[in-house]
C-alpha cells in the first residue's frame, strides 16, 4: 500500500486488502451563500498534504452545497397556506416547515404524529423533502436540498478539473432512513463522472449460477464508506477524499443513471 506523503489528517480510514483510502476534510470552513466550495476544498486538502489525482471520488455532504446555492430560508419569512396549517395541525409541525416541505415536493405520500413523508422535487423519497436543520447556523433557519444535485456534481468536478487538471469523480449525499431498518444511512443524492451502478446481471457466480439481480449501488456504497471519516455531528468534516476505489466504471449514458427507483417497480409503494 502506497503511502501519501505528509498527509496529516487523522480522519482516515484505510482498508489494506484493496487499498482504499478515505480522507477526511478537517478544518474546512463554514461555508455561507457564494463561497467557491471548489476553492476551499483545495485549500484544506493542500493544508492537510492530500495530492488531488486523476479517479479520486470526492464525497460532498449537500449541506455545504445548498449553502453556497443560497438554498437556506428562515421561517420568518415564510407564509403558510391553508394546506400547510391543515398538515401542521395533523403532525404537529410548524406550518411553515410545512409550506417549506409542500414548495419542495412533487407530492406528499403520508403524514402522521411530527411525519411528513414526500417525495421531493428532486424525486427523492424521505421526510420533509429533504428539508433539515442539523449544522445550520441560526435558530429558525433550514437547508433545502441543492436544486439539481447531478448538476452541482458536474460544476464541482469541472472546476477541480480546470484548477488542478485533475478528472475527479464527485459524489453529492445526505442521510435518509431506510425501510424497516432502524437508523439512518449516507446515500448518494447526486453523482458526476461515473456510473452509481456496478451491474453484475448477467454475469456468472462462483458456481456458474447466472446472476439475475445483482446491480449494487456503488456510489451508495461510497457514500456510506465516506460518512466513516465525516460523521454527522459536530466534527465539521462535511468532504471525503477517496482513493484507490475499485469497481468505477466509466458514465455509459447521458444523463446520470436514476438513483430513485420507479414507482412501478418498487416493492415498498404499496406498503405507504
Amino acid at each position: 500500500m502506497k503511502a501519501i506523503p505528509h498527509a496529516r489528517t487523522k480522519f482516515a480510514v484505510i482498508i489494506m486488502k484493496s487499498d482504499v483510502r478515505i480522507f477526511g476534510l478537517e478544518g474546512f470552513p463554514l461555508v455561507k451563500a457564494g463561497d467557491d466550495i471548489v476553492t476551499l476544498l483545495l485549500k484544506t486538502a493542500r493544508t492537510l498534504g492530500i495530492p488531488i489525482a486523476h479517479g479520486d471520488i470526492i464525497v460532498i455532504g449537500h449541506k455545504i452545497i445548498s449553502k453556497s446555492e443560497g438554498r437556506v430560508v428562515r421561517l420568518s419569512e415564510v407564509r403558510p397556506s391553508a394546506r400547510a396549517l391543515k398538515i401542521g395541525g395533523r403532525t404537529s409541525k410548524d406550518p411553515r416547515l410545512v409550506q417549506l416541505i409542500l414548495g419542495e415536493s412533487k407530492r406528499i405520500i403520508k403524514t402522521g404524529p411530527d411525519i411528513v413523508l414526500a417525495e421531493s422535487k428532486q424525486g427523492i423519497v424521505c421526510l420533509n423533502a429533504g428539508i433539515d436543520k442539523s449544522n445550520v447556523e441560526g435558530e429558525d433557519t433550514y437547508c433545502l436540498l441543492p436544486a439539481d444535485p447531478d448538476l452541482s456534481a458536474n460544476r464541482i468536478a469541472r472546476r477541480i478539473r480546470s484548477k488542478t487538471g485533475k478528472r475527479v469523480r464527485v459524489i453529492v449525499t445526505d442521510t435518509y432512513s431506510r425501510p424497516f431498518r432502524v437508523g439512518q444511512s449516507e446515500f448518494a443524492i447526486g453523482v458526476s463522472g461515473f456510473d452509481p451502478f456496478f451491474d453484475y446481471r448477467g454475469d456468472r457466480d462462483l458456481f456458474g449460477r447466472v446472476l439475475k439481480f445483482k446491480c449494487v449501488s456503488i456510489a451508495d456504497e461510497l457514500a456510506g464508506a465516506a460518512e466513516l471519516v465525516m460523521g454527522q455531528g459536530a466534527e465539521g468534516i462535511p468532504v471525503a477524499i477517496i482513493k484507490g476505489a475499485r469497481r468505477i466504471r466509466e458514465r455509459r449514458c447521458r444523463p446520470t443513471p436514476r438513483l430513485a427507483i420507479k414507482r412501478n417497480v418498487d416493492l415498498f409503494q404499496d406498503a405507504l
